[in-house]
């Protein structure tokens, strides 16, 4: 919990423009049909420069 924290806290800060331009987020979303169910998932990610920082969910 304190790793998400800490990843989530960096990635505030880098997205808020600390050293420079505000980063914009990109979010990506995907669904899937098959005979299984429904599946769904999800990406956020935040890029700047060398560092990136991503969180994804699946459902």
């Amino acid at each position: 919990m304190r790793i998400l924290l800490a990843l989530f806290s960096a990635g505030a800060l880098v997205a808020c423009g600390a050293d420079g331009e505000p980063v914009q987020p990109q979010v990506n979303s995907t669904v899937t049909l098959s005979s299984s169910g429904v599946h769904a998932g999800t990406n956020l990610g935040l890029r700047q420069g060398p560092f990136a920082v991503s969180l994804g969910l699946g459902l």
